[in-house]
């Protein structure tokens, strides 16, 4: 029997053949990078953040009318989005936070939050303070359902979901004409420095034949062809920040490595993303999107990438 999703929809749960290919050698371990200490992250990076002045505006959106076949993307900064299709509203990562515990916002969400259509379906790909806000959640939670990883939903289960689905590598979700498959990616999921029970991976978002990739946090690996091979991809959101580290531990792909995850996905469109908004590593906030467009001309496919301005919503 499906378990009831809300008033109108179900949801059917369930896991894909030799699911287990991938589950192996993908979670980042803890051991700092070698020359980690040779650099301060707190005077190189926290400290002149703190009188760096936050760009961008935040203005209300023209949601547009989404035919059956369309989907809408809206970039909110870092690694939110919203997807709309012409029946539901789904957000991923969603974080409207003014700070991550010390670390400054320095790029503006693209709208408030106030300004959000009804969301039918919420997304968190892990536990980490820049995916998983949980004040951001719980001013968003209206009873809809919520999909995590496997060992996230004791951290979202009180924020006033209706329902908590905690989902492992290929499982899937489905709400109506919406599926939703969770990926394996090679990262880490503590929320704490002890807390290595948590999962962490993307979300596959299927609607009408159509095919979207939220990466969340990955670090480049071989699982990007399987992730391809089984699933059509048209649209892929792929990270492009962070890949210098403090701890100078492989954690984040860089804009290279993201262009070689897209040709391997192949995917039609690459969106670029966990990036300008928050100064998670030494590299500058400029940079990594000027390497990914350099990168993306060399590799013939400059005309692929869709850079999006936060809370200007693209119809595709």
């Amino acid at each position: 029997m499906p378990t009831p999703f809300s008033k109108k929809t179900n949801v059917v749960r369930q896991a894909s053949d030799n699911g287990a290919r991938t589950k192996k050698s993908t979670r980042v371990g803890l051991r700092p990078g070698m020359a980690w200490h040779r650099r301060n992250f707190l005077t190189q990076v926290l400290i002149p953040s703190l009188f760096t002045k936050r760009s961008g505006d935040e203005a209300a959106p023209r949601f547009p009318k989404i035919r059956p076949g369309e989907y809408a993307i809206t970039w909110i900064g870092h690694a939110s989005f919203l997807i709309q299709t012409h029946d539901y509203n789904v957000l991923i990562d969603p974080n409207w936070a003014r700070w991550l515990k010390v670390i400054k916002r320095l790029k503006q969400p693209g709208f408030e939050i106030h300004h959000l259509p009804d969301i039918d379906l919420v997304l968190v790909t892990h536990a980490h303070f820049d995916h998983l806000d949980r004040r951001t959640l719980r001013r968003i939670a209206s009873d809809q359902p919520i999909v995590v990883p496997v060992g996230v939903g004791n951290l979202v289960h009180d924020l006033g979901f209706n329902i908590v689905h905690e989902v492992d590598y290929w499982q899937t979700v489905q709400l109506g004409s919406l599926k939703i498959s969770l990926t394996p990616c090679h990262h880490w999921g503590a929320r704490f420095l002890a807390d290595l029970h948590r999962g962490f991976g993307g979300f596959v978002i299927e609607a009408n034949g159509r095919a979207i990739f939220h990466c969340g946090d990955s670090a480049y690996f071989p699982g990007f062809k399987e992730i391809g091979e089984r699933h059509d991809i048209e649209i892929a959101l792929l990270p492009i920040g962070a890949y210098d580290p403090p701890s100078g531990r492989e954690v984040h792909m860089n804009p290279e490595e993201a262009v070689q995850a897209f040709l391997e996905l192949r995917a039609k469109k690459l969106v670029p993303m966990h990036y300008g908004t928050f100064r998670l590593g030494y590299e500058p906030l400029d940079e990594p999107l000027s390497r990914l467009l350099s990168r993306a001309r060399e590799a013939g496919i400059h005309d692929d990438v869709l850079v999006m301005t936060e809370g200007q919503p693209v119809v595709l």
